[in-house]
């Protein structure tokens, strides 16, 4: 799962960098990236408690953002 959170905030990351608008739409942008950089880079520091608590209490809203982001 931690893998998984990797890639969703380098992926908006790489969105804030080459459409600042866009990366406006997806609440708590800032939050997901900085959460990628804990799991990346201070592993040793990573709250599995935290990671759980994402994953049943906001992963969901975030796919229901993308997906409509994703629906033309």
């Amino acid at each position: 799962m931690e893998r998984k959170f990797e890639i969703i905030g380098e992926a908006l990351n790489r969105i804030k960098r080459l459409d600042k608008l866009l990366v406006t739409t997806i609440p708590d942008h800032d939050r997901i990236i900085t959460f990628r950089k804990i799991i990346s880079h201070g592993y040793d520091i990573v709250n599995h408690a935290i990671v759980w608590d994402v994953v049943q209490n906001h992963l969901a809203s975030l796919e229901r953002v993308v997906q409509h982001l994703l629906t033309p």
